[in-house]
This record gives structure tokens, sequence and C-alpha cells, in this order.
């Protein structure tokens, strides 16, 4: 494990960096097939990705979705400024609303970066005006997202 200030990393080799590019680009392999793509044995592909799950590199296995297509077709960013009493409850907050897709703790002027999908502009309004009870709330609706959900590669 090395140890920077900020995070704790395993070192990963160029096997599972291969082994981690094919699960990324499709989680639903089985070990056979993984096995074959990687040039190894089944059992040897289930050890390896046993020990990236144990070790925190994987963190699981999910469907990518289309919330667009699920009834949440207006997507957005609200940038929250507050206080440090806010903090607990912008979280609790924000894990209440089906319209939050993720929270971030940030640094600089704002306090979180929050990503939505609403399913309309009046849905829109009234999360803002929801956030907008702790603090500063501004808001950029999503027009594209021409770069999304790039694999992780190695350093």
């Amino acid at each position: 494990m090395v140890e920077d200030g900020l995070r704790t990393e395993s070192r990963v080799d160029q096997t599972a960096w291969r082994l981690l590019r094919e699960l990324q680009a499709d989680a639903r392999l089985s070990f056979s097939e993984l096995a074959r793509r990687v040039g190894m044995s089944t059992p040897a592909v289930a050890e390896r990705v046993r020990r990236l799950e144990e070790s925190g590199a994987i963190t699981g296995y999910q469907a990518s979705v289309d919330r667009a297509r699920l009834g949440r077709p207006l997507g957005a960013y609200l940038r929250l400024t507050t206080s440090a009493t806010s903090y607990q409850r912008v979280i609790a907050l924000c894990a209440s609303l089906d319209a939050v897709i993720e929270c971030h703790h940030i640094t600089g002027e704002d306090c979180f970066l929050i990503r939505l999908a609403v399913t309309s502009v009046a849905e829109l309004e009234d999360v803002i005006a929801r956030f907008r009870r702790f603090g500063t709330a501004d808001t950029s609706v999503v027009l594209s997202s021409p770069v999304t959900g790039k694999p992780a590669k190695a350093p």
C-alpha cells in the first residue's frame, strides 16, 4: 500500500489492468470468457478478480441506465454554498431525493456539487428551492454530455 496523504492505493499490475479493462467494458463476462480474452486460466482469473474485489479496486457491478428513457430527461448540476452546520442536513436531503444522482463535498467557494436528473423544469425548481433553505444554490442545466463513463486506466 502506498500512502500519499489523500488515499491508500495498492499496486495494480498489467494483468490486473487487462482484467479491469475487460470488466469495465462488459461486467457480465463469465470467468471463462474473461480468461480467454486475457490469455489466462479460468481459476487464475477467478482468483485475480476476487483479489481485486477484496482490495477495493473493484467496488461493485452495476447496469448503466439511460435516465432520460426512464422518465428523467433533464440533467442539471447544483452548486451549493452553505455553512458547516448544515453539512449533515444537506447530505440527508441528497439521500432522500430521487432526483439526486451524486453529491460531492468540494473545495472552493461552493461547498457541494450535486448532480441531478429530474422529470421536468417544475421538479428542478422544487429541488432548487429545497436546497436554498441551506444557502446559495446555483444551477446549470446539462445541454449534452459528449464524454461520459470513461473507464479507469493505469496512471
